[in-house]
């Protein structure tokens, strides 16, 4: 464990025990936050900083997945340079190792299990639709611990989706972007109030002041060019016999565009090695035009987005984060399949690069800011929702809510 969890009294203003709660009256509650990626910090940073900041309660985060891995940048190390403490680190794999996606689920259950069962949290936090989140949720559920469900009730149309449903179905209480999220919780029996609309987290950070200059990005990340694209492509994993050709498609469109570009390290699923070469042969043999990237800061990803003539790839980014900004998306294969689009400005098509090629050279201009999935004060109603009446007595017992159907 990086950093202690620092004892102390409640401040004013710090929830009360319940009835039947056996824990002293100065007692704070303690929130576990669950984080694997670079994207799913970037989602929890705001709510972790408002909890803290709020000093109505005790945090922690248990660091884990991509995080963790030298080939990724070793991103647990920013958590700690953001002025986090009460971290605790665990290794779920190994980094040689990415298509034992099973075994990664095992391991995670694994440690957090044991951390969960020493340091017993009062509410567990996981985001998304990754391995990670389906552990966190699991783990809660079987220690009769309270779980919340970050951006829950979407649609993806890959097994990504499965997990995401799958990490509701073991959570409590949900966080979900949108209203159209919060009915198809309900429709899968979810209890309505337990359903908070928040928005995507993500946008207190991008509507926020914090974001660095594009000039120091630049020189941060060694980005020669003003002008630029950013490709990220991840793995399908319901389709990895196709990823060869896939990404084959996409680097070569990338070519023939002449265009500059920064290209970002896919996530760890199965086929991650096959896009890394395609990647660093594009790198390699374009080097005035392409940027290979392992990871980047959250903020300074933000910002770099903000000043990109387009996105490329499959990358939720493209969807939910650029319209925010009215940046172009080249949307490819998939992976997003059926996913609420945050605006006019996203161009689906598939992993063919005659297709992305004319996207690309007719990327539509002057494309209006999206305001679907937020207006930027996701902390603020997620740290109203901590402090509500009944929040914490919700049952850890759930039970299935049939809806619409007829009896008889």
């Amino acid at each position: 464990m990086s950093g202690a969890v620092p004892p102390g009294g409640a401040p004013p203003g710090a929830p009360q025990p319940e009835a039947g709660d056996a824990r002293g009256p100065d007692s704070r509650r303690e929130i576990l936050f669950l984080t694997a990626t670079r994207a799913d910090f970037g989602k929890l940073k705001p709510l972790i900083e408002r909890v803290r900041d709020s000093q109505a309660f005790r945090y922690r985060i248990f660091v884990t997945g991509m995080h963790m891995l030298s080939r990724y940048g070793s991103t647990a190390r920013e958590i700690e340079k953001a002025g986090f403490t009460g971290l605790f680190h665990h290794i779920n794999q190994d980094g040689a190792v990415t298509s034992q996606m099973d075994l990664v689920l095992a391991n995670t259950i694994q440690g957090l299990g044991h951390y969960v069962r020493e340091f017993p949290p009062d509410l567990i936090v996981v985001h998304g639709d990754r391995l990670e989140a389906l552990a966190g949720a699991a783990v809660g559920a079987l220690n009769n611990t309270l779980v919340a469900h970050v951006e829950g009730g979407e649609l993806s149309g890959t097994v990504d989706e499965l997990l995401r449903h799958a990490v509701s179905k073991l959570s409590h209480v949900h966080f979900v972007a949108n209203e159209e999220a919060r009915t198809r919780l309900v429709q899968m029996g979810e209890l309505p109030q337990s359903v908070f609309v928040v928005g995507s987290p993500d946008i207190d950070v991008m509507l926020g002041d914090s974001l660095p200059d594009l000039d120091e990005v630049r020189r941060k990340y060694e980005i020669p060019f003003q002008d630029y694209v950013i490709l990220m492509y991840h793995p399908v994993t319901t389709e990895l016999e196709k990823l060869g050709r896939h990404i084959e498609e996409v680097a070569a469109a990338i070519e023939d565009s002449g265009r500059a570009c920064v290209a970002i390290f896919p996530n760890n699923d199965a086929g991650s090695e096959m896009i890394l070469e395609r990647l660093r042969a594009l790198a390699a043999g374009r080097p005035e035009r392409v940027r290979l990237i392992p990871s980047m800061r959250f903020e300074y990803f933000l910002r770099l987005l903000k000043g990109a003539s387009a996105i490329v790839g499959n990358s939720s980014a493209g969807v939910r984060e650029a319209p925010v900004y009215g940046v172009p998306t080249v949307n490819v294969g998939t992976r997003q399949l059926n996913r609420v689009r945050g605006g006019a400005s996203v161009l689906d098509v598939p992993e063919d690069r005659a297709a992305i090629g004319q996207a690309l050279a007719n990327l539509p201009r002057d494309c209006a800011p999206s305001r679907h999935f937020g207006h930027g004060n996701s902390a603020e109603l997620f740290l109203e929702a901590l402090g509500g009446s009944g929040f914490w007595s919700t049952p850890r017992q759930k039970q299935f809510r049939d809806v619409g159907i007829a009896r008889g």
